[in-house]
């Protein structure tokens, strides 16, 4: 273990730099530091948020549970400041080591122990990720007191003047950068490596005359570890990925991409079938969806339907089945992933089961999140249907709201009809009335309807699925939707036995908006 024995550093470094130089290079790993530890944060939230859904909760977690640590590690420090050079080097190759391998961890958590392990691991590396960060702060005072004597406030003033700047950097380079370029997992790694790096260079260069020498060969070897491991991890990154896919979808995993936007994955099942999943979330079931399509279009198709207007929907699945309606004039697909429309039309399989929808000339695609594209002038369209996932994920909230049904019905024609996917009534009906209800408070009247039929069941709910093979997602008593009007709007009978109005009276629920969104999981 690294040697204790010698005197506190009570005087100043000895250092082969001046004052000022040295004190520029402690900001400098002070900035780099924090850029660092804001990307272990930002990559914990997006990551539980994917794998677990409800990025609010996640959010919530993740930063709670972390300030407290980093109260916890700033009076742990306080024992380290008497050996300030040894103890930051210590906390850095740890941080880099536990921050760069969280991602890693955190998948493969989920990927082979469900979502109560991944929820296990998120809250103790914010804990350990917390406590290190925490540590930073009271030794790098130390140190730079040490490189440049001056009085407290001042050295408080620059350190925390570069933490900042260094954590609106890696705030920045997160999403901008580090996701679409490399991805979580070696995004994360990669800061890890920087992080041990310049950590290390700080206390074994510039201060390197205040270590003995068994101190120093003890860091040294302690960072090329961290070093090789945290190389060995990105070399195997690819095979990790693949591993953990399998255990998540199945061996049957046909393309697997991460957009902008999302991870799209196409399997096939045991059956022989098409799924589609978004972030994990069971989108598409190729064994009913058949059914799921056609009873949120066919619904609202009975009536005037010249000009169709699907929000969401990128997959050709509702268009195809607006498109076999002969006296369509046009269709417009609003879909924020150009990912998968690209996929729905060059996909053999998912091409196959839309019916090649994408090649009928009726069709145009906006790329476009669809409550900003309804805020500009619209025409009128015949038939609305929203295609979104569940309500239930809070990336969707805004799409289920007061606001939002209030903007689609300024682009319902006279006689118009809204379909909304509302989820599943029986295992969420909370949600699935709060649909119901923020429908009517946007001014529109609602007939709550249910799918039935053989084989329902799969739904896009706000959890992701783990065991695919199984009949994951899969969700009983089938899906729920809305059709809205400004008159009355006519159900009319079932098709063989496709949907059915809800009975009873809806529940007295209050509606959702954009400032006080009701829907939970």
């Amino acid at each position: 273990m690294i040697d204790q024995s010698a005197p506190p550093e009570t005087q100043d470094a000895a250092l082969s730099v001046r004052p000022r130089t040295g004190r520029v290079l402690v900001l400098a790993t002070v900035f780099v530091c924090a850029a660092c530890g804001l990307v272990y944060e930002l990559e914990l939230v997006a990551l539980a948020s994917y794998l677990i859904g409800d990025s609010v909760t996640q959010a919530s977690v993740v930063l709670s549970v972390m300030v407290f640590a980093m109260g916890i590690g700033s009076l742990l420090a306080k024992r380290l400041r008497v050996r300030a050079a040894v103890g930051f080097g210590l906390v850095e190759a740890a941080l880099a080591l536990i921050g760069g391998g969280s991602a890693l961890v955190l998948y493969g958590s989920f990927a082979w122990a469900g979502g109560g392990g991944s929820r296990y691991a998120l809250v103790g590396f914010s804990l350990a990720i917390g406590v290190l960060m925490g540590a930073e702060i009271p030794l790098l005072m130390t140190l730079i007191q040490r490189v440049s004597r001056q009085d407290a406030g001042g050295a408080v003033a620059d350190l925390f003047a570069a933490d900042y700047v260094g954590a609106l950097v890696g705030g920045l380079a997160f999403p901008f950068l580090l996701l679409p370029l490399l991805g979580q997992l070696t995004g994360a790694l990669l800061t890890g490596t920087v992080n041990a790096v310049v950590g290390g260079a700080l206390v074994l260069w510039l201060f390197r005359r205040d270590l003995t020498t068994r101190a120093r060969w003890w860091l040294i070897l302690l960072n090329v570890l961290v070093l090789a491991v945290l190389a060995t991890a990105t070399a195997l990154v690819g095979d990790f990925e693949l591993a953990a896919r399998r255990a998540v979808y199945g061996a049957q995993v046909r393309v697997a991409e991460q957009t902008r936007v999302q991870e799209i994955v196409l399997t096939r099942s045991a059956h022989g079938t098409l799924d589609l999943f978004l972030d994990g979330r069971l989108r598409v079931d190729g064994a009913d969806e058949r059914q799921y399509h056609r009873a949120l279009v066919d619904p609202a198709m009975r009536g005037p339907h010249r000009n169709v207007l699907i929000l969401g929907g990128g997959d050709g699945l509702a268009a195809r089945e607006v498109l076999r309606h002969r006296d369509v004039a046009s269709v417009t697909v609003v879909e924020l992933d150009p990912g998968v429309e690209r996929l729905a039309r060059t996909d053999p399989g998912l091409s196959a089961l839309n019916g090649h929808a994408y090649r009928d000339p009726r069709l145009r695609v906006v790329t476009a999140d669809a409550f900003n594209w309804l805020r500009s002038p619209r025409p009128r369209y015949d038939v609305v249907l929203t295609d979104l996932p569940d309500p239930g994920i809070t990336a969707s909230t805004k799409l289920y709201s007061e606001e939002f049904y209030g903007l689609v019905s300024r682009v319902l024609a006279p006689g118009g009809r809204l379909a909304v996917h509302a989820g599943p009534v029986d295992t969420r009906p909370d949600s699935f009335w709060t649909v119901d209800a923020t429908v009517r408070a946007a001014g529109l009247r609602a007939v709550p309807y249910r799918a039935s039929g053989r084989g329902v069941g799969f739904a896009a709910g706000p959890d992701r699925a783990k065991d695919t093979g199984k009949g994951a997602g899969k969700v009983p008593g089938g899906w729920g939707f809305v059709l809205a009007a400004h008159g009355t709007p006519r159900l009319g009978p079932e098709t063989a036995g496709t949907w059915s109005r809800v009975p009873g009276r809806p529940p007295d629920v209050p509606p959702s908006t954009l400032v006080h969104p009701r829907y939970g999981g």
